[in-house]
Formats: structure tokens, sequence, C-alpha cells
């Protein structure tokens, strides 16, 4: 039976204590020390409190040893706003913040037709990138979503994210698909309840091999997110998202043309005197978001002078032939029971078929893989196109509502 309002209340405040009791929630801890923080993780967990303080102990393990620094340290060398190969990355890989739906919602862009990954590893190399990764997952929730709360006047907790599959291919997909699934796997974990909703548009007929990759990754909960289009989604996000608020490119008026483009301007409540804020930050003077009672920057000490597993935190990472990257990341801590989540939507490349470039014109829904769980990454590419289409039940589109 799901919990009541004024059970979650009391769950909260229950939740609250233990975490102090058991230091892990401290005044200034940049992972968030406010209710809504509090309550994401409870959500992941479906209110049980012994599962949320588990997640949470992981989380801020995690975020003390990641990189071999820690999170705020990260921060601090990498600004995921402005970075010196940012301009090359969202060339190879395109994903921005750019400005709030009409809920106040901040509106989270991916192009990933735009992805190559080849040409991204002449610009940045795999542990660099996957540094950016990490820096703009925690930009959410350190300063997005606080920023956007404050716009608004009202909790903000997720985003509206929209992925762009116009010129996407199959060959693409599988090119990114494992360091996808880590990104997203990172998400869920580390910085859980934060998307609410997903737009996927511009999706090829050939998507219906990609989704049946990517459906066994999500929980229901984020299935029932989902909404997955062709081309005719302009009506779909224009119903939530102020044309002034929406890229021209995806059937918006906005161009940010001072800023050489929406990808690049970083446009949002959040960037309004960030510059500053940061600079303070980064001297030690105070708040990175304003109104917000986040640590100043310090140089924390390494895992190993704390004395923590140099396993924890830490990926090895091996890049093939094709560009794709192996990653093995550290598992959280051993001390939980929880049974094995279902993670969150990713991307990769197999070789291109001859629909890569056909749309469908509505949503896909309900698609499955017989065994999706047992897919792995070991297979070559022709041996796994072969298996899925094996495997993959017939499928049916349907129209967009």
């Amino acid at each position: 039976m799901a919990a009541g309002a004024d059970d979650r209340d009391a769950i909260l405040q229950l939740f609250r204590e233990q975490l102090t009791e058991q230091d892990l929630l401290r005044n200034g801890d940049t992972i968030g020390t406010d209710d809504n923080t509090l309550s994401r993780f409870l959500r992941a967990r479906k209110y049980d409190l012994e599962q949320a303080t588990t997640m949470w102990r992981n989380c801020q393990n995690w975020r003390n040893t990641v990189e071999g620094i820690g999170i705020d340290e990260l921060y601090r060398q990498i600004d995921p706003f402005d970075y010196p190969e940012r301009d090359e990355v969202f060339k190879c890989w395109p994903l921005w913040f750019h400005k709030t739906d009409k809920k106040g919602r901040p509106v989270n862009i991916h192009h990933f037709g735009g992805i190559n990954m080849p040409e991204l590893y002449r610009h940045i190399s795999p542990q660099g990138f996957w540094k950016t990764i990490v820096v703009n997952a925690d930009a959410l929730t350190r300063e997005v979503l606080p920023a956007s709360t404050k716009a608004a006047g009202r909790n903000i907790d997720g985003t509206f994210v929209i992925v762009d599959l116009k010129g996407f291919g199959i060959s693409q997909f599988w090119q990114m698909k494992n360091l996808a699934h880590d990104s997203f796997q990172m998400s869920q974990d580390y910085f859980p309840e934060t998307m609410a909703q997903l737009a996927i548009v511009n999706a090829p007929t050939s998507f219906t091999t990609i989704w049946a990759f990517i459906k066994p990754w999500l929980a229901k909960e984020t299935v029932a997110k989902v909404d997955i289009l062709g081309s005719d989604y302009e009506s779909v996000l224009l119903a939530q998202i102020d044309a002034e608020n929406l890229p021209e490119s995806l059937g918006g008026t906005c161009t940010c043309v001072e800023a050489g483009g929406c990808s690049k301007s970083n446009a949002g409540p959040w960037t309004d005197g960030r510059r500053e804020r940061r600079e303070r930050w980064l001297r030690g003077e105070g708040e990175l978001v304003e109104g917000m009672e986040l640590a100043p920057a310090s140089q924390p000490e390494k895992a190993e002078d704390r004395g923590l597993s140099d396993a924890y935190g830490k990926e090895s990472e091996v890049m093939d032939a094709e560009g794709d990257v192996e990653r093995s990341i550290a598992e959280p801590a051993a001390d939980t029971d929880l049974e094995a989540e279902e993670s969150t939507p990713s991307s990769s490349s197999m070789p291109s078929t001859p629909d890569d470039g056909e749309e469908t014109s509505g949503r896909l829904r309900d698609l499955t893989l017989d065994g999706a769980g047992e897919v792995r990454r070991k297979k070559s590419p022709e041996e796994s196109i072969a298996e899925v289409y094996s495997e993959l039940p017939e499928t049916e589109l349907k129209n967009a509502a």
C-alpha cells in the first residue's frame, strides 16, 4: 500500500533524524540537505526507510570518492557550463540545458543524431569526457534545479528531457551504448527522481530495435514518463514549452543568436549572476547557488588519505576499435540487500540498416525483448544484430495521441 501524505511526512522526518544520527547528513553538504532532496531518495525507494538510508549512504560515499578526489573538488576543477573542450565536445555529443517549460522545469536537450564518438575522442580523452558527464549530472541538483525552484517560486525537482533522434541510426547507438548506460546508471543511483518527463522525437523506424535494448534498463516508473514520437512532435512539445523557450530546431522560436546558438547559451535562471557566484565560491567565500546553503569550495583529502577503498568510485576504461569505451564502474557499498535496480535510458551503435533515416509518425509502446536482461556487449555487432532480430517480437506502431 502506498504511503499517504501524513505517512510520507512522518517518514521524511524519521529519515532526516536517522541520517543525522548516522552522520550522513551535515549542514552544507552539496548533495542537498533540504526536504525536497531527501524526498527524492525516499520516492526512489518507495518510502522504505532502510533502503532509502542505504541509497543515501552509497551516494555520499560516491560523492566523497568519485574520480579519487570527490565531487566537490571535481566540480571545482571542471565548470560544466564552461570548460576548454566544451564547444568541440558539443559538436560530437550535443547536450545542454535550455530555459524552462511551462511548469518551470528545466529543459535538457540531447541531440543524439549529432553523436560522433571517434571524433569526440580526438578532442578529449575518454576519462576527461566521463568527468564532464559527472559534473553535468551534479550541476542539475547543485545549481539548475535550485535556481529553477527560486525562479518559479515553488519546488522544481525534475527536468523535461528532449532526446532528438534526427539523423540517428543503429550504428551510432552501438557506438555509444555502454557510455550512455553508465551515465544513466549513475543518474539513477546518485541523482534519483530528477527526470520528470522524457520526449524522444524524430524516432526512426529502426528505433524499435534500439528501444528493445533500452527498455530493460528502465524502471517501469521511468517508462511511464516516456513519449516516443516521430516527426509530428512539435505540437506535443509546444503544449508544454513556450515557443520562445524552445529552440527553433525543435519547432520553437528561440535562436539565442547573441550566444552563438541555443546549445552554447546555457540560457536559464541558473545563469543569472552565475560567473560572479562561482568565482566567490572558488575563493571559499560562500554559496554557489544564491539562497542555497552550500559548502564553500575547498581542497578535500584524497580518498587514500581518508583510508577509503581504492576500488570505490574508480573506473577502468578501454576504447575499442569502434571508438566505444568499455567502463567498469565501482559497485555501491556492499551493505545493501536491495534488489538489483533497473536503469534509465541510454544509447550506442551497430552497423546501420537501410531504414535508419526513416521516421515513424507516432509513439512506440510496449516493445519488449525476450531475455533482454541478458544482453551483453561481448558479442560482435553482427552477432548482436542477428540476436536482436531473432528475439524481438512483432511490434505495432501506434499513432501519437
